[in-house]
């Protein structure tokens, strides 16, 4: 998957700004300056990420699913995502 363009950066901090309240101190362009760097990161570790995986998941999974998967990790860290069992 490659990095996400400008419009899709912007539209990433929209939503992001709509579900967290901003560190205090930091404006929109110091967020959407994160948003950039967060996403150049995943696209620079990618190769790192996918290694980490176990077969068969690693080989069998989409990109998508593996996107999917580190995404879902990291809400539920956030206390974003919630499960049924909780």
């Amino acid at each position: 998957m490659a990095v996400l363009d400008a419009v899709n950066r912007l539209r990433t901090l929209g939503v992001m700004l709509r579900e967290i309240t901003p560190p205090s101190g930091c404006s929109k362009a110091d967020i959407l300056a994160a948003v950039g760097a967060a996403d150049d990161w995943v696209d620079s570790n990618a190769a790192a990420y996918n290694l980490a995986l176990p077969q068969p998941f690693r080989g069998q999974a989409s990109a998508a699913q593996k996107a999917l998967l580190i995404a879902y990790l990291c809400m539920r860290r956030a206390g974003k995502l919630a499960a049924p069992e909780d």
